[in-house]
């Protein structure tokens, strides 16, 4: 059974402008169903598609699979049945023994920064680095499905 176990955290914006940091890549992704318990995302990156499939988040883990499929079957169940999308641009940053990966939001999302740590465990020890602030990881809001519903610049200020 496919499983992923994430912790999502907001970027500090002035400590990431300073970083030196790789080369990022641009994403687009759509979904095909987004609901409570499911979601079937569509996405282009490294000039590749990819067809994920996700089930409801408990804490840090969720069913996840995913599956490499055609870059312009992508491109074409983004553009004819997508009913939602958005893009960003992504860095890969390893840290210790770990990958943080850094998604820069675009469009409707433009000034969200997010960061995203795959783990083994939910209760498994990392390093963090003095970049990352509050972590999201069960703030429905910072799901990247309801970024295409409810985009960051519709959000109030707290």
């Amino acid at each position: 059974m496919g499983q992923e176990i994430e912790r999502k955290y907001l970027v500090n914006h002035s400590k990431w402008k300073q970083l030196a940091k790789p080369e990022g890549e641009l994403y687009r992704q759509g979904y095909l169903v987004t609901d409570l318990n499911k979601t079937i995302r569509v996405r282009q990156a490294w000039g590749k598609g990819f067809l994920t499939i996700k089930g409801p988040s408990v804490g840090a883990r969720r069913l996840e699979y995913e599956y490499e499929i055609p870059f312009k079957e992508a491109e074409e169940l983004l553009s004819h049945f997508a009913v939602s999308e958005l893009s960003k641009v992504r860095y890969k940053l390893p840290i210790g023994n770990k990958v943080w990966e850094v998604d820069q939001f675009q469009g409707d999302n433009a000034g969200l920064l997010v960061a995203e740590i795959e783990l083994e465990s939910e209760d498994e020890v990392f390093d963090v680095p003095d970049w990352i602030g509050e972590e999201v990881t069960t703030k429905q809001e910072y799901y990247n499905s309801n970024l295409t519903t409810n985009p960051y610049k519709n959000w109030k200020p707290e």
